[in-house]
């Protein structure tokens, strides 16, 4: 029994640990709704789980109103994303092509909104994409960030360049 518990506990930290949180840096109101909350323009910051040294900034459109208010507004499509290295870029576990590194829900069942990882294993360059999935028909509206893997700071490191490619 106390084994079990142990698996369970490793899987949920597993799955916390693919799935990557988001901090709120701020928001922008874009209509007003009377005695509701407003449509907005909320900017979120992530780190991917695998790859030190990157975090990548996210911008999604909220829906206000009544729905908004009690949480089962379906919100737009409409995401943008940047990415950029932010220190020593050190890849702390395998990766996998098109891997999700960032997943929220966008309605109360049916729409997600997802952030994927894949390899420019030529140009040495890790790419995220965002796109938004839904159960019957996802949406077409995506964005993309390029983050080539470079030095920092070169006049200390002298250590191996990470490299960008998928486990075999």
């Amino acid at each position: 029994m106390l084994n079990r518990k142990r698996v369970m506990l490793a899987a949920a930290a597993c799955f916390a640990a693919i799935v990557s949180h988001a901090a709120e840096i701020g928001s922008v109101d874009t209509k007003f709704n009377f005695m509701t909350p407003d449509d907005s323009i909320k900017l979120q910051v992530f780190s991917d789980p695998k790859i030190e040294g990157v975090a990548c900034y996210l911008s999604t459109a909220k829906k206000g109103g009544v729905k908004g208010a009690i949480g089962v507004a379906e919100d737009t499509s409409d995401a943008s994303i940047d990415c950029r290295q932010v220190g020593n870029v050190r890849i702390v576990r395998p990766l996998k092509q098109g891997e999700s590194v960032f997943k929220k829900r966008r309605s109360l069942i049916f729409k997600k909104l997802k952030v994927v990882r894949f390899c420019d294993t030529e140009r040495n360059t890790i790419i995220y994409l965002v796109y938004s999935e839904k159960v019957i028909e996802g949406s077409p509206k995506n964005s993309v960030s390029a983050v080539p893997i470079a030095r920092w700071d070169a006049t200390q490191d002298t250590s191996e360049l990470a490299q960008c490619r998928y486990d075999k």
